[in-house]
């Protein structure tokens, strides 16, 4: 079983295609017009062992907003196409993850239920290089609500502004990495109400 999507959407202010395939070996090809969000997607997709084609043209004259957002929205209805009936899944899933100072943990439910829990407790820098990093809250906050997953990001600790989303980035692929594995002990969903759509 292959579990891939395609996803398209096209505005007055982005371009975007996804390609997400939730069974690879962590081949990404990303190309989206934010070289800071080029390089967290890039390990997203290596980290929780997708393959994924992440391309955006977007109006990043005026700022990174609408790509980043955009992505967020697109990425999510892909994971969610993937995944499909979500028969035999863990469901759960939680990660760990340090980057030399910084620690984050990320716990999620793929439970069609989508909410952001974002408790960051270290001031970030309000930019990486051009990069806004308030964004990454609007990027996962779209990302879980078209996914319709519920997701918690937490980070106690850190320091540099750039490991801290790092480390976010990389607890987020391997917590979903996780809750997207099919457990053949799992029949049908795994869900006492009978289904998780």
């Amino acid at each position: 079983m292959t579990r891939f999507s395609k996803i398209e959407r096209d505005t007055n202010e982005t371009k975007i295609k996804v390609e997400l395939n939730l069974d690879g070996t962590g081949q990404a090809d990303i190309k989206t017009g934010v070289g800071f969000m080029d390089h967290m997607l890039d390990l997203f997709i290596k980290h929780g062992l997708f393959d994924g084609k992440i391309l955006a043209d977007g109006d990043t004259w005026i700022d990174d907003h609408h790509t980043t957002e955009d992505i967020g929205i697109v990425l999510g209805q892909a994971f969610r196409e993937a995944l499909g009936d979500k028969k035999g899944i863990k469901r759960y899933g939680t990660a760990f993850v340090p980057m030399d100072d910084a620690l984050a943990q990320v716990v999620v439910d793929c439970s069609n239920r989508p909410h952001l829990e974002y408790r960051v407790t270290p001031e970030l820098n309000a930019k990486v290089g051009n990069f806004d990093t308030e964004l990454v809250h609007e990027f996962l906050w779209k990302f879980a609500l078209e996914a319709r997953i519920n997701l918690h990001v937490i980070v106690p600790y850190g320091h540099n502004t750039h490991h801290i989303i790092e480390a976010i980035f990389k607890a987020t692929a391997r917590a979903l990495d996780a809750a997207v594995e099919i457990d053949p002990r799992v029949k049908g969903v795994p869900s006492t109400k009978g289904l998780l759509t």
